[in-house]
C-alpha cells in the first residue's frame, strides 16, 4: 500500500511484440567491485540472467512499462535493457513455473492482470489483460500447478482467480472472494487484500488482508478454479498485516505488519491450513511507524530480511528452532528511499531492493552469517516498486 495513493488509468488490451535486445542471451556488464566473500556463492561459473522491474506508468516521471535488465550472478551488477510497453501500472510481477510467461497487475481503479510471453530468443508478446473484478490490485502469484493466477485487489479487499491456458494467456475470472468480515481495524476504512500466495505444500491459498487484520486460508478447487474458506488467523487490531513469507520447512511463516511496525512468527498446519500467529516482534527500527513492507527468507531457512520503508533499512533476523524463532540481529541502511519490495536471487546469494521514491534498485551480497554487503552503486529504475530476478 502507498500511504498517499495515486490515481490509475483504465486498463488497456495490448498485443504488441518487441525485442528484449539480447537480455535473455546475456549482455556485456560494466565492471564493479567484487562482493566481499559472498558465502552463498552461485553454483558453477557466473552468468548473466534476466531481471524484470515493476513500476507505475501513471505517476509523473514514472515508468513506461515493465523494465528489463540483466544481473551478474556473481557480482550483482545490473545492466539496463529496453522496456516492455503496452502494460499499465505493472506494480507487481510474477513468473510462471515454466519461465515462459510473466504476469503483472494493473494497479488502478479498474483492476486487471496482464500476461506477457517471453521467448528464449529475447522476444516478447503481450498476450492481453483480464479484469480482476476489483480495484487497486497490488499482488499476484501463480499457483504451483501453473494452471491458475491468483491476485489480490487492495482497494476493494478481494481475491481473484484466473485460469492460465497452455500458451500462458489468461482466461475469464473463475472466482472473486471479497473479505466482508471481520470489520476493518481502527482507522483502516475497509478490507484491503495485500497478498495472496500458495502454501509450500500446495494445499492451501493464503490471503493477507491489511484492512481486516486477518489472514484468510482457502482451499482451491483445482478443476473449477474456485476458493473455499477453511480458516482465519486474527492479528492484533490495527496491526495491518501486509506480506508473509514461508520458511522452507513449510511449518512457519513470517508476517510483516505495516501499521504497528512488527514482525509476527506464525505456525502453519499443512493438514488444516490453520495459521496461528505469535506475538508481534520488534523490527529494530525504534519507536513510531516505519511501514515494514515485505519479508524474504533465504533458501536454507537460516535468515530473514525485512524491508522498512519509513526507516529506509533492512532488518536482519537469524532463524532458530527449525523456523519457530526469529532473533533480531540489526538493521542495515538500504541505500535508497522507500524500499517497497525485496527479492532474493534463486540461490540466495544476492538480495535486491526496489526503492520506490529514489527510483533505484540496490543490490547486496548475502553471506552465510546473514551479513549484507553492498554491490556497487544503486541502479536507476523509474519508480521501482518490484524486482523479479530470473534463475
Amino acid at each position: 500500500m502507498n500511504p498517499a495513493p495515486h490515481p490509475r488509468p483504465a486498463p488497456g488490451l495490448p498485443g504488441r511484440r518487441g525485442l528484449l535486445g539480447g537480455l535473455l542471451t546475456g549482455a556485456a556488464l560494466a565492471a564493479v567491485p567484487a562482493l566481499a566473500a559472498p558465502a552463498r556463492a552461485p553454483v558453477g561459473p557466473c552468468a548473466t540472467r534476466p531481471l524484470l522491474l515493476g513500476t507505475y506508468t501513471s505517476e509523473g516521471g514514472g515508468g513506461r512499462g515493465i523494465g528489463t535488465a540483466a544481473y551478474d550472478t556473481g557480482t550483482g551488477a545490473i545492466t539496463p535493457g529496453p522496456v516492455i510497453t503496452g502494460v499499465e501500472n505493472p506494480s507487481y510481477l510474477a513468473r510462471h513455473p515454466s519461465g515462459a510467461t510473466v504476469y503483472a497487475v494493473a494497479e488502478q481503479g479498474a483492476g486487471a492482470v496482464t500476461a506477457v510471453a517471453i521467448g528464449p530468443d529475447g522476444t516478447y508478446e503481450v498476450l492481453g489483460s483480464r479484469p480482476t473484478g476489483g480495484s487497486g490490485p497490488t499482488h499476484l502469484s501463480v499457483h504451483p500447478s501453473g494452471r491458475w493466477l491468483l491476485s489480490a485487489n487492495y482497494t476493494s479487499g478481494s481475491v481473484a482467480v484466473h485460469p492460465i491456458a497452455e500458451d500462458g494467456s489468461l482466461g475469464e475470472r473463475t472466482d472473486l472472494v471479497t473479505h466482508s468480515s471481520p470489520p476493518p481495524g481502527p482507522g483502516q476504512g475497509g478490507p484491503h487484500a495485500h497478498q495472496v500466495i500458495t502454501s509450500p505444500d500446495g494445499g492451501h491459498v493464503l490471503a493477507v488482508d491489511l484492512g481486516t487484520d486477518t489472514v484468510y486460508t482457502y482451499r482451491l478447487d483445482a478443476s473449477a478454479g474456485t476458493l473455499t474458506e477453511v480458516s482465519r488467523a486474527a492479528l492484533a487490531p490495527g496491526s495491518g498485516p501486509r506480506h508473509l513469507a514461508f520458511h522452507p520447512g513449510g511449518r512457519f511463516a513470517y508476517l510483516a505488519c505495516e501499521l504497528d511496525n512488527t514482525m509476527v512468527v506464525c505456525a502453519y498446519d499443512p493438514a488444516t491450513g490453520t495459521l496461528t500467529p505469535g506475538s508481534g516482534q520488534s523490527t529494530g527500527t525504534g519507536s513510531g511507524v516505519s511501514y515494514p513492507a515485505q519479508p524474504v527468507v533465504t533458501g536454507d531457512g537460516a535468515h530473514v530480511y525485512l524491508a522498512n520503508r519509513g526507516h529506509n533499512s533492512l532488518t536482519r533476523y537469524a532463524v532458530e528452532g527449525d523456523g519457530a524463532v526469529l532473533r533480531l540481529l540489526d538493521t542495515v541502511p538500504v541505500g535508497g528511499d522507500w524500499p517497497r519490495q525485496l527479492a532474493l536471487s534463486p540461490d540466495s546469494s544476492l538480495l535486491f531492493a526496489a526503492n520506490q521514491r529514489s527510483s533505484t534498485v540496490t543490490v547486496f551480497g548475502v553471506g552465510s552469517d546473514g551479513s549484507l554487503t553492498g554491490a556497487g552503486a544503486p541502479f536507476p529504475a523509474p519508480v521501482a516498486v518490484c524486482v523479479l530476478p530470473f534463475p
